[in-house]
């Protein structure tokens, strides 16, 4: 049902992954039927993605056109972004698995980070797409005004990207299309107490821009049976997602699994499948 499905968001370099890393890319990625065909690793800061550039290389035998990493600040470490990181991301994009600079944008809700510093590394951000010819991998809670503001003033700079996790209002969604980005659904559009404003837009977003993604370890599935009792995602249970968006497109899942995995090869330029 699920051949071909990509994973295009798993925070894989979670220490929650720590102690059986290998057999969640075994779960995912492994056996004569695989859950997934490909995933990317979302790199959250200068440490982090150079982890994750780290774990494509150490399984880069094992699987060798299966994972990708993005390479990015998290706004919610936004404070963190200096001359220096810029510097190491550029030179981290340059890696042929770095397929997005990421994970980048504006988080108002909690602001880790003061907004000015979450601006300034955003268009730090937007300058290392614009340089590196990679599309941008967006995160944005309750700043879908100005986030919107600010991609639509460098719209001619950076070749695209992906809204990451959206949960947003029809506004905000509409506003991303605009803007020719892709839209990414996690494990939220399961939930039945927080996710239904989302089940109700899931159907609007075009075919050719929608894309999955876990999330992992982050947004289990609610609908999921049996429910691990360790509350932890993995990538391996990005099918479920699948069903649920399916369900709510009223399509089949096999042809959206075949749909957002191609969307997920021409954003990132991912090698086709073999």
């Amino acid at each position: 049902m699920t051949a071909g499905l990509i994973d295009i968001g798993v925070n894989l370099t979670s220490h929650r992954f720590n102690d059986d890393r290998e057999a969640v890319l075994a779960a995912a990625l492994g056996g004569s039927e695989p859950a997934l065909a490909a995933m990317v690793i979302t790199g959250t800061s200068v440490a982090d993605s150079r982890a994750a550039v780290a774990l494509c290389e150490q399984y880069a035998d094992r699987y060798p056109q299966q994972l990708f990493a993005t390479a990015g600040i998290h706004p919610h470490s936004a404070s963190d972004y200096s001359t220096a990181c810029h510097a190491e991301l550029a030179e981290q994009a340059r890696h042929p698995r770095v397929v997005a600079i990421g994970e980048t944008g504006l988080d108002y809700n909690r602001n880790f980070s003061p907004p000015a510093a979450q601006e300034r590394a955003f268009i730090g951000h937007l300058e290392l797409a614009a340089d590196s010819g990679l599309p941008l991998f967006l995160h944005e809670r309750d700043a879908s005004a100005r986030q919107l503001d600010i991609l639509s003033q460098h719209r001619d700079h950076y070749r695209g990207g992906v809204l990451h996790c959206f949960t947003g209002e029809k506004k905000a969604l509409y506003g991303y299309l605009d803007l020719d980005l892709y839209i990414g659904i996690t494990g939220w559009v399961c939930d039945e107490r927080r996710g239904l404003g989302l089940q109700r837009l899931v159907a609007e977003i075009p075919a050719e821009r929608l894309l999955l993604e876990s999330d992992a370890p982050y947004l289990l599935p609610r609908t999921l049976r049996p429910k691990p009792k360790d509350g932890r995602n993995q990538p391996c249970y990005l099918p479920e997602v699948l069903a649920t968006v399916a369900a709510l497109r009223g399509a089949s899942a096999e042809q959206l699994a075949a749909t957002t995995a191609a969307n997920s090869r021409r954003l990132f330029g991912l090698p086709a499948a073999v």
